[in-house]
């Protein structure tokens, strides 16, 4: 038996025992009173019994284990009992109603069940002869009537075994599906992890390093600012100091609720932008001018990319150029916003370009849809351009992705 229509006949184990004992007891019931004398009804009983006997100690149990020796013997016994009621009385050739369907329950194929069907037939067809003492006149009969039997029988058989296969193959494949559907259900939840957690350590590296980097320099500065008896300028760097832990404290509570950053609380870019200019101004004594005249209103999560943006490139200005002057605009025409930012320090090195915040910034130009550029030359300052659409009109940019373009 295959698979499938293995299954198929466990999880209808219990309609065929109600079926079996059902018709077997109805056969024995109106069968051995028809019995031409009293040894000949206890005979045709007896048979009945070892029919029964035979389904709970070898049908049933094989049944149940896909033990094929036991169906075998079982079928053994199920042909020679019903051979045998069939010539004992005339009603026992009703349990061939039995016979005839339990053999393609424990058939392990279609041939096998054709075969044994067969073998059944042949032996009602010699049962019943011998019971009339059939003449050879009446064989023809007898036979046409059996094989009417047989055919049919094998054709019921053949259509159940097609449907149960069907029926299988159609479950086996809803498993399939499902177990499909889980593990592409799971895999979208690690890509969403996944994604998640680079977001989280984007973030992270915008907002919370890049403050934690301001602590520790303005803790150095105002070391230096004691050494040198200047308290007075030490106690304004203990405040920058202060300040500084207070937005971090902040971006870390924006970054648990997923709230936007404090910084565009207001949903104003242009105010975020001023003062993070002025802050930057005041810890670092580097001269910041903020141009946002001709920026209009973006979505907020352009917004949230451009303050980033701008954030990192203000840092790489802390970290590497030893500038003096730095200009930060903003800029929206058309469907487009840009924000610029140049310094006139050291000028773009190698790893600059490669740098994890120029990583970052990358990333979010692509998942924006925008252009990232780069320019700039060794001791003659860098010039960071971000430009984003903002779906309010046509961008002229039609970039599938993101692009750095680095001039030396």
């Amino acid at each position: 038996m295959t698979d499938g229509r293995e299954e198929f006949w466990r999880r209808s184990l219990r309609a065929w025992d109600i079926a079996f004992w059902l018709m077997v007891t109805i056969t024995a019931v109106f069968s051995v009173p028809t019995a031409g004398s009293a040894r000949l009804a206890v005979w045709s009983l007896l048979g009945f019994m070892v029919l029964g006997v035979a389904y709970v100690l070898l049908g049933r149990p094989g049944a149940q284990r896909g033990d094929t020796r036991l169906t075998r013997a079982y079928l053994v016994v199920l042909v020679l009992v019903t051979t045998y009621e069939a010539w004992v009385v005339e009603l026992g050739i009703v349990l061939l109603f039995v016979a005839y369907s339990q053999i393609w329950f424990f058939a392990t194929s279609r041939v096998n069940g054709i075969v044994w069907t067969i073998v059944l037939t042949v032996g009602i067809v010699a049962a019943t002869a011998a019971r009339v003492e059939a003449q050879p006149s009446d064989v023809p009969s007898i036979v046409g009537q059996a094989t009417l039997g047989m055919v049919f029988s094998i054709g019921l058989g053949l259509w159940v075994t097609y449907v149960a296969e069907q029926s299988e193959e159609r479950a086996v494949l809803l498993d399939d599906l499902r177990a499909t559907q889980a593990q592409l259900a799971a895999s979208h939840h690690a890509e969403g992890v996944f994604a998640e957690r680079a977001r989280l350590a984007q973030e992270i590296h915008d907002t919370l390093a890049q403050g934690f980097t301001s602590i520790v320099m303005l803790a150095q500065t105002t070391s230096a600012e004691l050494d040198l008896g200047r308290p007075e300028r030490a106690a304004e760097r203990v405040g920058q100091i202060e300040a500084v832990a207070r937005d971090n404290l902040a971006e870390a509570r924006a970054l648990v609720a997923a709230f936007a950053p404090p910084a565009l609380a207001d949903g104003d870019l242009a105010a975020a932008l001023a003062r993070l200019g002025a802050r930057f101004e005041a810890e670092t004594g580097t001269a910041v001018v903020v141009e946002t005249a001709e920026a209009g209103p973006v979505p907020q999560d352009v917004a949230v990319a451009l303050l980033r943006a701008a954030q990192e490139s203000l840092a790489n200005v802390r970290r590497h150029a030893a500038a003096t002057h730095v200009r930060v605009s903003l800029t929206t025409t058309g469907g487009q916003v840009q924000l610029e930012v140049t310094d006139d320090g050291r000028g773009l090195r190698e790893q600059d370009v490669e740098g994890n915040g120029v990583r970052g910034m990358r990333e979010r130009a692509r998942a924006g849809g925008g252009e990232l550029e780069l320019r700039g030359s060794v001791g003659a300052g860098t010039s960071v351009r971000l430009r984003l659409p903002t779906g309010a009109g046509d961008d002229p940019h039609d970039d599938e992705d993101a692009t750095i373009g680095a001039e030396r």
